[in-house]
């Protein structure tokens, strides 16, 4: 015979203070776990969950959410156009660890492009509505005005990619300075000589911290740090390719290239091979993001690789701990936590 839930002590419904004691601990505690809190302990989690089985709770969501002036919605924010959002691997990787991460909650996902200034404005009055609970935003530039917007409206927000050494807001982002080190090292290691990069738009944070890895590297071996070897890219296949185009005319006795995303090292090859340039027996080529792209290319692309799903995943762990963190907005603001993810330098035939 199929086992029944069992009721709560009135006959009815199970309740949320019933759950709580049955698992012996607070009313909140049951909340938190409920809302896919972060800040639970396993046991804790494991022994409510327990509870909730035994006596068949079935959480009022939109009570819930009523009562906690709550919408159960995260919105994942993109200031870029859509094409560069479904043409760039970093965004679906982000996209993907966020989901996993979020699939355990019963918080939905609302994907809100924000590329164009009549897009902001929209968001803008969407998100003085509090229509969301928190924010993620993904490829943040320097002068965007929408963490501060959403600083004064008080809703909590996670950005991925700090916009400044400075960043007030929580943040997760990969160590680019490192990972751009570790790839100008190896080029170096392999006897280059006359290494180029190709940098990403310079009003992004991540792209300057790359530049400064690559000038580190130079500098600490000894090398002169020739500004004419640096090109600006814009994360763009085109812009890649327009750049190592550039690079072949002002310095054509470049013997290796340094892009900052696998995406440009994809345009640079193109340049390169319509230039007729051998890789890696002429030219060395070394990308960032370890996408995709770099392990279908031909030949493979040697690229540092930054943890994108894990990024993601840690965005929706800090998101969810500010949206349970009960203090005044003021009082978190003091306590912004800054994740900094290890890179890893990933060898293959392009060096």
């Amino acid at each position: 015979m199929a086992a029944h839930p069992a009721r709560g002590r009135s006959g009815g419904r199970p309740t949320l203070e019933e759950v709580a004691a049955r698992a012996g601990v607070g009313r909140g505690t049951v909340s938190r776990v409920i809302n896919g809190s972060p800040r639970v302990s396993e046991a804790t989690r494991t022994a409510v969950e327990a509870a909730v089985a035994e006596l068949g709770y079935v959480p009022n969501t939109a009570a819930r959410a009523l009562a906690a002036n709550r919408t159960d919605a995260i919105a994942l924010v993109v200031p870029e156009p859509e094409t560069r959002f479904f043409a760039e691997p970093y965004f679906s990787d982000v996209l993907r660890g966020v989901g996993a991460e979020l699939s355990e909650t019963e918080m939905q996902l609302l994907l809100i492009f924000a590329g164009s200034d009549q897009r902001r404005q929209r968001l803008a009055q969407y998100l003085a509505a509090h229509r969301v609970d928190g924010v993620l935003l993904v490829s943040v530039h320097a002068d965007d005005p929408l963490p501060d917007l959403l600083s004064q409206l008080e809703i909590p927000a996670v950005i991925s990619g700090r916009r400044s050494a400075d960043e007030p807001l929580p943040s997760v982002d990969s160590d680019n300075f490192a990972g751009a080190c570790s790839a100008v090292e190896h080029l170096l290691s392999r006897g280059r000589t006359s290494i180029a990069t190709i940098t990403g738009r310079l009003d992004v944070y991540g792209a300057q911290r790359r530049l400064d890895g690559y000038r580190a590297a130079l500098r600490d071996a000894g090398r002169p740090v020739d500004e004419r070897m640096i090109v600006p890219g814009d994360f763009t296949e085109e812009g890649g390719r327009r750049a190592m185009r550039e690079l072949l005319e002002t310095r054509p006795g470049l013997d290796a290239v340094f892009a900052g995303s696998d995406v440009m090292a994809a345009g640079a090859r193109q340049a390169l091979r319509e230039a007729g340039r051998r890789i890696p027996d002429d030219v060395a080529l070394v990308g960032f993001d370890d996408s995709a792209i770099a392990r279908h290319m031909d030949p493979p692309l040697t690229s540092v690789r930054q943890p994108i799903e894990e990024m993601g995943r840690a965005m929706i762990d800090l998101l969810l701990a500010e949206i349970a963190d009960s203090r005044p907005f003021a009082a978190r603001r003091l306590e912004r936590r800054q994740l900094v993810l290890p890179t890893r330098l990933v060898e293959r035939a392009s060096s």
